[in-house]
């Protein structure tokens, strides 16, 4: 991607040009998600839900935004979460003034109603804000008609959205369909802005109070005490983004966004809108290495309906609600620069066999916190038989590449399927068992080398950081040879300064291919713990956590000679690794490995 430098704090106020990724923070309450620039401007939000069209589409070229900013232009910028939330907190600071602008979704979300909350507080001196909202639906080609006010409230609708605004009541729409304004606030007062869309008309009464109360109850009651923890708040964040992604249907998203580049110019830049359940398998796992939770279960009743419903032809990735994801397409804007704007998602129709190993392994750890529904039971009888039946098939991979004999595929279906023998009756049980050697010695036969390391493939002896996964859940044992040598020549081929690589591009090297993959990072910390190096281990953990901007927040690559984010953000599989690494490495966790 580009080498977009920060902005200076002096931009016009009607602007909202873009910054480096790492500027970046999100609000999120399930349902939907929203990008904030560092100036206070939410630049990306999707209505009514994560693939729905975009109404702020700022971030990649398109039309609509919301700004509340400081009038003065001779300002610092800042922010920073409220600990176990995704309550993003503003912060600017003028000659005169220190300003806060308090954003959240409004939780518990609704599935066709959301409310996003402002709230705006002089902490020193006296400051003048500037009002903007430019609602555009349909990623910037339609707008907001029939704007009315009526005791302080703003609506309006457009391409099936109604709209709701409080607190603008001093505002005025031009020409353009932006309704603008100004209010000036004294030290220790406040101001509330609350924005609702949705699909019906709604009379629920906007009360500021009543909506934040809420609001911050949700949060109470969603993340779990990590003081027991390594890096306790950064768990605690993990479990926010994590719950933030994840629907009242039980779908996590991959990321929020579509379209933020993986390299400049290369055309790979993805829509992550979707639930995968091989991220949702890993956002499970590492719930369950701390505890029952919320997020087990939902990741438990989500993959098996998928299962359920799909048996041998389940889909990699799914819409939130379980529908099939939309083929890709492009769309008419600038995009992120580096990039092209597009939507949908080509991977859905994959064939990726280490998916079901990971699934298994999820419902394995609900097992052990007797989390198991009877439907994932039945779900687990139908992935043992479409792995009976696909195992010899090449498939995508972990990486989602040309179908081949994946070595990482198969050892991922060798450990789950070891998993639930443990926990199945013990006729199912041993039928996984037998199964699970089955595969696990034709894959040795095929990938394993002379010299006791795995190949990448059955053809392909290059490294690849996707072999550690399985050795960081446990598989093959400690005590396996093959073990050291793999990890140790995936360090030594695909190590750069503290961070990981997946795999060797043909003749480009490693940081000018791609980024570092922080997946790979905390992977590398679970293996080599696994292997009883925590010292080690503590290394890469430390190191792969710093890889993320100001807000905490990390996207699927970082470039380490940058030190820029690259990809979708909140990467959520990223945040699932680094809290189950904060269990494992303080010795917190409640599961086998």
């Amino acid at each position: 991607m580009g080498d977009t430098a920060d902005k200076p704090a002096h931009m016009t106020n009607d602007a909202c040009p873009p910054w480096a990724l790492r500027s970046y923070a999100v609000l999120a309450d399930g349902e939907r998600g929203a990008v904030v620039d560092p100036e206070g401007r939410i630049v990306w939000l999707c209505a009514p839900r994560w693939h729905s069209d975009a109404v702020f589409s700022a971030l990649i070229g398109g039309g609509g935004y919301f700004g509340v900013v400081p009038e003065d232009p001779w300002h610092v910028w800042g922010g920073y979460y409220e600990d176990g939330t995704l309550i993003r907190v503003s912060r600017w600071v003028t000659a005169d003034a220190v300003v806060e602008c308090r954003d959240a979704l409004a939780m518990p979300g609704s599935v066709d109603r959301l409310v996003l909350l402002r709230r705006m507080r002089v902490e020193r001196g006296e400051a003048l804000l500037r009002l903007s909202l430019d609602l555009r639906p349909g990623f910037g080609a339609g707008r907001m008609r029939d704007p009315r006010l009526a005791s302080d409230v703003w609506t309006a609708h457009g391409d099936g959205l109604r709209m709701r605004l409080l607190g603008a009541g001093r505002a005025a729409w031009d020409a353009g369909s932006v309704l603008r304004g100004e209010f000036r606030l004294r030290e220790g007062e406040r101001h509330d802005l609350v924005l609702e869309l949705s699909q019906q008309e709604s009379t629920d009464r906007l009360d500021p109070e009543r909506l934040w109360a809420r609001t911050e109850d949700a949060w109470r009651r969603a993340v779990p005490d990590c003081s027991g923890l390594a890096a306790p708040r950064d768990a605690r964040h993990a479990y926010a983004v994590l719950r933030g992604l994840t629907s009242s249907s039980g779908g996590m998203v991959a990321a929020v966004t579509t379209s933020l580049p993986e390299r400049a110019d290369t055309g790979r830049n993805y829509d992550y809108r979707f639930a995968w359940l091989r991220d949702q398998s890993y956002a499970g796992l590492a719930v369950a290495a701390h505890g029952p939770h919320e997020l087990l279960d939902t990741a438990v009743r989500f993959t098996a309906d998928r299962i359920l419903a799909d048996g041998e032809g389940m889909h990699p990735a799914y819409t939130v609600d379980g529908g099939p994801v939309p083929a890709e397409r492009g769309l008419p804007l600038p995009g992120y620069p580096g990039g092209n704007d597009r939507i949908g998602n080509h991977a859905a129709d994959q064939f990726q066999l280490d998916a079901f190993g990971e699934a298994l392994q999820l419902f394995a750890a609900a097992a052990h916190h007797d989390r198991l529904t009877s439907e994932a039971e039945q779900a687990v009888t139908v992935a043992v038989q479409a792995v009976e039946r696909n195992w010899r098939r090449p498939d995508a991979g972990l990486w989602e590449l040309d179908e081949r004999w994946w070595t990482q595929s198969r050892l991922s279906v060798v450990c789950g399927l070891r998993r639930v023998a443990e926990v199945l009756p013990s006729g199912t049980g041993q039928r996984c068992a037998d199964l699970a050697e089955a595969v696990f010695a034709t894959t040795r036969h095929r990938c394993l080398r002379d010299d006791g390391r795995w190949r990448r493939a059955a053809d392909d002896d290059g490294p690849d950081a996707a072999l550690l996964t399985p050795l960081a859940r446990g598989f093959p044992s400690a005590d396996d040879p093959s073990n050291a040598l793999t990890r140790r020549f995936i360090e030594d081929q695909l190590a750069d300064d503290g961070y990981l690589y997946r795999f060797v591009h043909q003749d480009i090297p490693l940081g000018e291919a791609e980024g570092a993959f922080l997946l790979c990072g905390f992977t590398m910390a679970l293996a080599t713990d696994h292997l009883g190096d925590r010292a080690g281990a503590l290394r890469w953990f430390e190191r792969t956590r710093a890889a993320c901007g100001p807000s905490g927040l990390f996207a699927e690559e970082y470039d380490v000679r940058q030190r820029q984010l690259r990809g979708n953000l909140p990467q959520a599989f990223v945040h699932a690794l680094l809290l189950e690494c904060a269990v494992r490495l303080n010795g917190a966790s409640v599961l086998p490995r």
